[in-house]
This record gives C-alpha cells, structure tokens and sequence, in this order.
C-alpha cells in the first residue's frame, strides 16, 4: 500500500484595502479558484496537472483569515510558487503570508490553533480590553479549536 505524502501550508490573507471588511466575503472556494488561476496563469497547464489532483483547501476562517491547504510533497513548491503570485482574490487585494509550512497535519493544526489566540490578542489590544474581559472572541476560539481540531488528512 502507498502513502500519499503531503505538505500542509499554513496561509494568513492580510487585506491590503482596510475600507472594505473582508469577513463575509471570502470562502474556501473562491481561494482554490484564484490559487487555481494563480497556477494556470504563471505555471501553465504543467503546473496546474502537476497539483491539481492534490491542492485542496482544508480551512478557512473568515475571522482571522487563516487558511489550511493541502498539496503534495513533490508537486508544493508550485502551490507555493502561485500563492505568492496571489494579487486579489475576486478582487479584493490580499497580501497571502505564509506562515508555516508542515508535512504532517498535526502539525499545521497546533500552529493555526496558536495563531488564531495571537490574532485575537491582536484584536483585543486594539480594543484596549483586559485579559479577564470575555467576548464573542472566547466563543470564536473554542469553536475555531474545534473545527481545526476535527480536520482529517
């Protein structure tokens, strides 16, 4: 039996127009059509069969806009490759930060999971609340751990 291996990236979207919230308007599958014309546009069609049968976006949270993709090991630098290129994703102007890339899930969760309560300190000391304060922020977390915690390979 063969085992498929992996790579996990771990990418953060940082809105580069500050006018416009980006929370409602972004989902998982608008991201895997602009990195799928990302690809085919800078990589040819080569490099769009060479991921296409892996590249997989895992999780998204509109929230803190963190996003799970997953690729194969051999074929990852080319999804790297296209999410750098990244310019706008239905035309909203987005900075993709890749903040980690794993080769287990495991992994990839225990650093979405830590970044998410540093985005969300983020958020709180902009608001200028105590750490004792309790926001929908703490409900955010606990379902944001829930859901990254159930994601299987």
């Amino acid at each position: 039996m063969v085992r498929f291996k992996n790579r996990w990236l771990l990418v953060e979207f940082i809105p580069l127009d500050q006018s416009k919230p980006t929370q409602s308007r972004l989902d998982s599958k608008q991201i895997w059509a602009a990195l799928r014309d990302s690809i085919q546009e800078n990589f040819g069609d080569v490099g769009w069969g060479c991921v296409s049968h892996s590249l997989t976006v895992k999780y998204f949270s509109p929230t803190t806009n963190l996003c799970i993709i997953r690729v194969a090991r051999e074929h990852h630098r080319i999804a790297r490759g296209g999410l750098t290129l990244l310019k706008s994703i239905d035309g909203i102007r987005l900075l993709p930060h890749v903040i980690d890339l794993t080769g287990t899930i495991k992994h990839a969760q225990l650093t979405a999971i830590e970044h998410n309560r540093r985005v969300v300190a983020r958020f709180r000391a902009r608001a200028g609340t105590s750490v004792s304060y309790h926001d929908s922020y703490d409900q955010y977390l606990e379902t944001s751990n829930q859901e990254i915690q159930s994601l299987k390979d």
